[in-house]
């Protein structure tokens, strides 16, 4: 179990991050948990003591969720989750986090400044359904990346966020898609040797952090109203995403 003062300062931080993302209400943020943890110990051993926290706050996420997400999206979502995390293992060995940060950041920043600066959509347009091909798309991308450094945000909101669903709606879907991402995750986890003890007993102490975030973010998601609530996802997305590409691009010329 890690003992350094310096290291809880930063994973508190982080933690506190992971359950805001996983209520629902600042989705993607939680990938800042990482970089944070990373200050005090390898990006490696970060990831790995943030599944087991990600896979319990999950679990609140879907009690709280059970009957508010969209059905339609998710049997899309499921099979590209499958495939996302199944070709995240086996590109394990090649495949780099600095690389897997750089191409989340940049499509997580397109993405934002297009919304932002981009041609608006006519006004009273629909907006975008469930769509097959681009949930197996960035559906799987995301859990692809979501393998490496639990960075699969930005490639979901690029299909989930033109929907415009409402909060809670929004909140419980992302929350079932990534609660499945994080399961699959486990296994090959364990395998490569990453959910050491000293690991697990570290998250068991960060747990209750984030368990009272998840809750603050949940509470947050129902009592917020939907335009400030979508500003505010284009916003985390962005800085999100700037800070991947940071820390993508410094990993590989340092």
């Amino acid at each position: 179990m890690i003992t350094d003062p310096w290291f809880y300062a930063a994973a508190m931080i982080g933690t506190f991050l992971i359950g805001m993302s996983k209520s629902g209400f600042m989705p993607g943020i939680g990938a800042l948990g990482v970089p944070l943890m990373a200050l005090t110990v390898s990006p490696v051993q970060a990831a790995a003591i943030q599944l087991p926290l990600l896979v319990a706050t999950d679990i609140i996420g879907i009690w709280n969720y059970r009957r508010t997400s969209d059905w339609a999206n998710l049997r899309l979502l499921i099979p590209a989750a499958f495939l996302g995390v199944i070709a995240g293992w086996a590109t394990a060995a090649w495949v780099t986090e600095a690389h897997v940060r750089i191409m989340v950041g940049l499509i997580g920043v397109v993405f934002t400044l297009n919304y932002w600066f981009g041609k608006q959509p006519a006004a009273g347009a629909q907006p975008i359904g469930p769509d097959r091909v681009r949930a197996t798309f960035w559906g799987g991308l995301a859990s692809y990346t979501s393998f490496f450094a639990h960075a699969g945000g930005p490639p979901y909101s690029v299909y989930i966020l033109p929907q415009r669903l409402e909060n809670t709606l929004y909140a419980g879907t992302t929350i079932m898609f990534f609660s499945l991402v994080n399961a699959l995750k486990v296994l090959p986890y364990f395998m490569l040797g990453q959910l050491s003890t000293a690991n697990v007993a570290t998250s068991a102490i960060l747990f209750p952090v984030a368990w009272i975030s998840t809750l603050i973010g949940i509470w947050l998601v129902r009592h917020v109203p939907a335009k400030p609530f979508y500003r505010l996802l284009y916003a985390c997305q962005f800085v999100v995403s700037v800070k991947l590409l940071w820390d993508g691009i410094f990993q590989v010329w340092r």
